[in-house]
């Protein structure tokens, strides 16, 4: 039985990259988050981390001190997921972006 997390995981962008690259800091941090650009799965992956409350590593192209700050703004969100899905279909909506094109991120 695949889970959730490895339907999704199994398609992101960084699934073959050293996970050592992930989780570093200071200035290496922008060089992970690039990897994230264009990823498919960069939504469920922020989701996961946002809703888990990872403290490490680079998650949907953010970083542990971008999460938290997120985290801070936004304290009555029990679904990161639900949220951040919602948004991607309302902007996939507008923009006319959908069924696989990049575009609409998190």
């Amino acid at each position: 039985m695949v889970t959730d997390e490895q339907a999704w995981s199994a398609r992101a962008r960084c699934r073959t990259a050293d996970a050592d690259h992930l989780f570093v800091e200071g200035a290496a941090q922008q060089k992970a988050k690039a990897l994230c650009a264009g990823c498919l799965v960069r939504t469920e992956c922020l989701a996961y981390a946002l809703d888990r409350r990872i403290e490490h590593g680079i998650w949907g192209g953010m970083t542990e001190r971008e999460r938290r700050a997120l985290l801070r703004r936004r304290p009555l969100v029990t679904s990161w997921r639900n949220l951040l899905e919602s948004a991607r279909t309302e902007h996939e909506r507008h923009t006319g972006l959908g069924d696989g094109e990049t575009g609409a991120t998190a």
